[in-house]
């Protein structure tokens, strides 16, 4: 089990301009701009589960995303999973 980064629609802005989590995440292609909805989107198979774009966010006072545990199948789950320490991630 790990965590991945999950957009709470109602709370995101990115309709306003904000896309500060797109443009801090460092892995390519996991935030993008749904342009249906104006809200950010996370790709969970490309997710690292870093919790910059948490941090970003939370930041901004947008308190927009959150973290989700998904399980070893790729489903997500209810319960919170234990995450990484920030960049534990991309530890080699």
């Amino acid at each position: 089990m790990y965590n991945v980064a999950q957009v709470i629609d109602e709370k995101c802005v990115a309709k306003k301009g904000c896309r500060l989590c797109i443009m801090y995440c460092p892995e390519a292609n996991c935030l993008d701009l749904n342009s249906a909805k104006m809200v950010a989107e996370v790709n969970i198979d490309r997710c690292k589960g870093c919790e910059l774009c948490v941090v970003v966010c939370d930041a901004a006072k947008h308190n927009a995303i959150s973290m989700q545990a998904v399980s070893a199948t790729g489903h997500l789950m209810t319960q919170k999973g234990e995450s990484a320490a920030l960049g534990q991630a991309y530890q080699g």
